[in-house]
């Protein structure tokens, strides 16, 4: 089956489900679109509440990352600038 045929299909059940779901609706145009778009904000709502808990989330992670990141910076120049003491004092024990 061509994905052509099968677009179109769809397309044309959803017209028939929308048709079918307006005349056999149990209330006025009115409430019914007014109930779609009070969900619609609560979907909305919800969306909005995910994605700035998803950006909290990362935010967070990343100022870890960058704390570790300065942490092993600020340990590694500790040892590099231990073994350079060490190395001059070896140095100056032997004369070098």
């Amino acid at each position: 089956m061509s994905t052509g045929k099968v677009a179109l299909g769809t397309l044309a059940g959803l017209a028939i489900g929308g048709i079918l779901g307006i005349l056999y609706a149990p209330e006025k145009g009115s409430v019914t679109r007014q109930k779609i778009m009070e969900k619609g904000n609560d979907y909305a709502e919800e969306l909005k509440s995910k994605y700035n808990d998803f950006a909290d989330t990362i935010s967070e992670k990343l100022h870890s990352a960058k704390e570790f990141a300065q942490e092993i910076s600020e340990n590694g120049k500790a040892e590099l600038d231990e073994l350079k003491n060490d190395a001059n004092r070896a140095g100056s024990k032997y004369n070098l």
